[in-house]
């Protein structure tokens, strides 16, 4: 591992953000930021910023990193709290179930290849 990155309680269901990791694993970071670039879903800006964020860390940490050289080693998407969005719809004969909103903890780890 060069270097991760991590966006915590990013407001986008793991179910989605899931489609959109899947596409980018185990490519290259530029070819990764291109393809999001172009890709119409909500999580798609979200991890384009998290993979730059992950390449400006890997600059950081050695300069002599080229960032060409790297890519997507490992990238997860973990469900996150649901404590501050509880929210109720009504259902029939006076019940009650819980609106669910979804939370996701997104990680990327980048590699020398």
């Amino acid at each position: 591992m060069i270097s991760s990155a991590k966006a915590r309680f990013q407001r986008i269901s793991p179910r989605k953000a899931r489609m959109v990791i899947n596409m980018v694993r185990g490519r290259d970071a530029n070819e990764a930021l291109q393809l999001l670039e172009f890709t119409p879903k909500a999580a798609a800006p979200i991890v384009k910023k998290l993979i730059a964020s992950a390449l400006a860390n890997a600059k950081i940490k050695s300069a002599s990193t080229d960032a060409g050289s790297l890519y997507i080693s490992k990238a997860t998407v973990d469900q996150g709290p649901n404590q501050h969005l509880r929210r109720w719809r009504p259902r029939a004969m006076g019940r009650a179930t819980p609106i669910v909103k979804g939370v996701s903890h997104i990680t990327i780890e980048l590699a020398e290849a």
